[in-house]
């Protein structure tokens, strides 16, 4: 295989594995019956006119999987946190007790539960829809090749390695939404 095949390969690849990252990032943020910190990622406080992650402004952790403490680090920006954690429209409904923010997580409905199967279904589309754009912008590259002299043959080879590679990330992404779906619908 050329150097330039190879070169290919480890984009079509390194895009791939981009995708799937995005993907396993996207669906922590939908949330499986138990708490976590990560539920709150995507939260941006008004900290002082600037837009800060919260992560960045308060410390986050969970006692238990029905509960979320956010614990700020400067405790003048309790309200400006509470304010943005309703903000996001997460569902959630934190209490302040002064130097702390308790956040009781709600069980999921059956009809909450199916939304959020649907929402994990969506994210791994466009994660497939990603995979096959990477795909398809290699296969250009490999087409390129022969334009540019690389016998048929080798392009036809690498063709099928792409192909190859971009089924065995389909099947992850199916793999990892299989494992978030019964996590989803276990009560």
């Amino acid at each position: 295989m050329t150097e330039e095949s190879q070169f290919i390969i480890e984009a079509a690849k390194e895009g791939m594995d981009h995708a799937i990252e995005h993907y396993e990032r996207e669906l922590q943020k939908i949330r499986a019956g138990k708490s976590s910190p990560s539920m709150l990622n995507g939260v941006m406080v008004d900290y002082y006119g600037a837009h800060t992650p919260i992560e960045r402004v308060a410390n986050i952790n969970t006692p238990d999987p029905r509960q979320i403490i956010v614990q700020p680090f400067d405790k003048s920006s309790i309200y400006a946190i509470e304010k943005a954690i309703m903000a996001a429209n997460l569902g959630f409904n934190p209490m302040n007790e002064g130097e702390i923010l308790r956040i009781n997580v709600p069980p999921l409905t059956e009809e909450r539960r199916k939304d959020l199967v649907k929402r994990a279904k969506n994210e791994a589309e466009e994660a497939k829809v990603s995979i096959r754009n990477t795909r398809r912008h290699a296969n250009d590259e490999a087409k390129q090749l022969e334009k540019d002299g690389v016998p048929e043959d080798e392009v036809k080879r690498l063709i099928e390695k792409i192909q190859e590679m971009t089924n065995a990330f389909i099947a992850k992404v199916d793999k990892v939404l299989e494992i978030k779906e019964k996590d989803i619908l276990t009560v």
